[in-house]
């Protein structure tokens, strides 16, 4: 066979995905906080993009009339293009708007919420006089722990003192243990270990009570000397807490030397205490969850709306386009302004799409999960992504992207969308399958159930869920139990134990 160059006609298939559709399938995996960053900036490099007006600035009942006979229909006239090259462009009407129809009710979720921030609701309030509430003067103060410290530290101490004071606040870790030896600082200040620990003695003295301490013991301690009860049994308790954890109250009043009353009050005293004292200044604060979806019940079953408050309304300003368009401009600035055309009518599209898509998603996953939104969460179905999927005609990636940082709110509080998606156990009879989240549930309410002096081994909660209708192993009852932060029948026998002494 001889070697040389050729030529060769191939056929084959590839996918090609331009920057739109790249774009576009980022657009589903954002949530509706995270959309309204994203029109912000392109309302920036767009100039033909603007936001619509609020919801209380529509037009009013005598006003609606002239404003659905005057536009110019763009089916009576040739289409928008044959408008713009008219120089009419603002005429275009691109739907025929019923104003009268129940959509314009203001009785949804996200309508209310609009309306009551856009229309000054909160005013109505008691004590709002004319004047929106801050609800952010009701959280916790921006003075963190350090700055709380030092503001004591400064009315309390100076010199060399209130030196070794800074360094030693320095380290104070954020729940108020002091993380520093005091040797080392000692050395690096250049003072001895003495007057260290006597600085330490006066920041043990300060605001909260338990702040500075190296261990857990020390910290109840200082508590409990600030509320004057730091006798020689409760240090006694203090130096064991190793027994307490343990459960082993006998040798406890042996050690201590008191009856069983006393070590109870004791007990007692000790959980009142905090061990993490400096986490009440903490200034790390939980953003509260803004749901991109409402599910409400209606006569007719449930309905799902996005939550359009946190969304931007977005319209293309065709009568700028009419004048940029007709002025005098080179072929560079001819393209640039088709070019923003062309992006703003793909970006008000593709936003268009993104909401069906949420709605057609959110459609299946409550249709699936009906029961849970009826009777709760004992009653959740197994899920997959394929199974939406196959459902509603789309990708599996596409509906991991639609669920992907999104919540949904319903009667029965706030959820991610993919809380719905959970695993299956197989059922006792062998058909159909129980959802990983309604045997954790049950497992909760079980355990919550059980008398302190009836305590459930996992081998019995198998054997009780299986009565209900759960083939489940006594390995996966373990794991569904310690993911939801419950102790072993061994640790929680002490721990009703205990709690019944604290009573």
């Amino acid at each position: 066979m001889a070697l040389g160059p050729r030529l060769d006609i191939r056929q084959s298939q590839s996918l090609v995905m331009t920057p739109q559709l790249q774009q576009a399938i980022k657009l589903l995996a954002l949530s509706n906080l995270e959309i309204d960053a994203f029109v912000a900036g392109e309302l920036e490099k767009n100039p033909l993009l603007e936001t619509g007006a609020s919801v209380d600035s529509a037009p009013d009942a005598d006003g609606i009339d002239a404003l659905v006979e005057k536009p110019i229909l763009a089916a009576e006239t040739g289409g928008v293009d044959d408008l713009i090259g008219q120089g009419r462009g603002e005429a275009d009407a691109p739907l025929d708007v019923d104003y009268g129809a129940d959509i314009f009710i203001d009785d949804g979720p996200a309508d209310r919420t609009a309306s009551a921030v856009g229309s000054g609701g909160m005013d109505m309030l008691p004590g709002g006089n004319g004047e929106a509430i801050d609800f952010d003067s009701f959280a916790n103060p921006d003075q963190g722990l350090q700055e709380h410290l030092m503001d004591q530290a400064r009315a309390a101490l100076s010199g060399m003192d209130l030196l070794i004071a800074t360094q030693l606040i320095g380290q104070i870790g954020e729940t108020g243990y002091l993380e520093a030896n005091l040797l080392e600082t000692a050395h690096g200040v250049g003072v001895p270990l003495a007057q260290v620990e006597s600085v330490l003695a006066v920041i043990h003295g300060f605001d909260p009570a338990g702040v500075g301490a190296r261990s857990l013991a020390e910290c109840l301690a200082i508590q409990a000397k600030d509320a004057d009860r730091y006798d020689p049994c409760m240090a006694k308790l203090i130096d064991n807490l190793d027994l307490l954890a343990r459960g082993a109250l006998p040798q406890l009043r042996r050690i201590c030397g008191v009856d069983e009353e006393d070590l109870g009050d004791m007990i007692r005293e000790l959980r009142g205490y905090d061990p993490k004292p400096g986490l009440r200044y903490s200034t790390d604060r939980t953003a509260p969850i803004t749901p991109d979806l409402f599910v409400n019940p209606t006569p007719d079953g449930w309905s799902i709306e996005i939550n359009s408050a946190t969304l931007p309304r977005l319209l293309i300003n065709r009568s700028y386009y009419v004048e940029l368009a007709s002025g005098p401009q080179d072929r560079a600035s001819k393209a640039w302004l088709a070019e923003c055309l062309a992006s703003a009518n793909w970006l008000v599209k593709a936003l268009d799409q993104r909401q069906k898509t949420i709605i057609k998603v959110a459609s299946e996953i409550v249709r699936c999960q009906e029961d849970f939104f009826n009777k709760g969460v004992a009653h959740l179905k197994p899920l997959t992504l394929r199974t939406v999927a196959d459902a509603i005609g789309m990708h599996e990636s596409t509906v991991s992207r639609v669920t992907s940082n999104k919540y949904l709110s319903c009667p029965r509080g706030v959820h991610e969308l993919k809380y719905f998606f959970t695993s299956g156990v197989a059922a006792a009879g062998g058909e159909g399958a129980v959802s990983a989240e309604a045997v954790k549930s049950h497992i909760k309410a079980l355990i919550a159930a059980e008398a302190p002096e009836a305590i459930l081994s996992d081998d019995t909660l198998v054997d009780m869920l299986r009565g209900k209708g759960m083939d489940i192993a006594r390995r996966t009852v373990a794991k569904y139990r310690e993911s939801l932060g419950i102790g072993s029948s061994v640790q929680r026998r002490r721990q009703k134990a205990l709690r019944g002494k604290a009573a």
